[in-house]
């Protein structure tokens, strides 16, 4: 469940040959920046425009005045920037997504179709597609004692070598309001996070969290 090949689609990413290169996600963290300035500058500049240095925006897309772009970004198709959106830099948006008001993202691939809407803070993540952010669900990326993130799959300890990470959301995961999805979680493909859930470690795919110790399989 925590590869690469098992939780996205890279059809519906920019990033697809870049993340081929890794099989866990959280390898693709420290070399986002450097990949988005090396797509960003061999985009079509009949369909992206160079708003600012290293700021790459789809003609479609719409960018609201009081949002913040900051470099490097790419904003793809049909995506909307939305009031006091606050996009720090490092940050791959697909098509038809929706970053919200107050939403802040930084270091970040987010897939096609991904929904960040209200009040959400998005670091070191990948969020796969249409996959969706609760209203103030957030990634917490980094540790309160400041140690290494690992990541905890059962009894499995797994060593990141990574201070700032907060979460991979597979294709198709919905976390629910004012979620916290603690520093190395995972979460696998089809899954449903309960609102006001604190969640950590692995969550495997076609599941439902209600809780850390209350985790059930979905059933079609």
């Amino acid at each position: 469940m925590l590869t690469i090949n098992e939780m996205y689609d890279l059809d519906h990413t920019l990033a697809g040959e870049y993340l081929k290169g890794f099989t866990y996600p959280w390898e693709a963290l420290d070399g986002i920046k450097d990949m988005i300035i090396a797509i960003g500058e061999k985009l079509d500049k009949s369909e992206y425009a160079e708003v600012s240095p290293q700021i790459w925006v789809h003609k479609s897309a719409t960018v609201y005045l009081s949002a913040f772009l900051g470099a490097p970004c790419i904003i793809g198709a049909n995506t909307e920037i939305r009031h006091c959106a606050f996009i720090r830099g490092s940050a791959l948006v697909g098509e038809n997504c929706v970053i919200g008001n107050s939403v802040e993202l930084k270091n970040v691939i987010l897939f096609d179709n991904v929904q960040t809407p209200h009040y959400n803070y998005v670091g070191d993540s990948i969020l796969g597609y249409c996959s969706h952010m609760g209203a103030g669900s957030i990634t917490s990326n980094v540790k309160s004692d400041k140690s290494l993130v690992t990541v905890k799959d059962g009894e499995e300890t797994i060593e990141t070598g990574a201070k700032k990470f907060g979460a991979m959301i597979a294709d198709h995961v919905e976390v629910g309001c004012n979620s916290v999805l603690n520093p190395g979680t995972v979460v696998g493909r089809n899954t449903n996070i309960y609102p006001l859930s604190c969640v950590r470690g692995c969550i495997p795919a076609n599941s439902i969290f209600k809780s850390g110790c209350d985790i059930v399989e979905k059933h079609d």
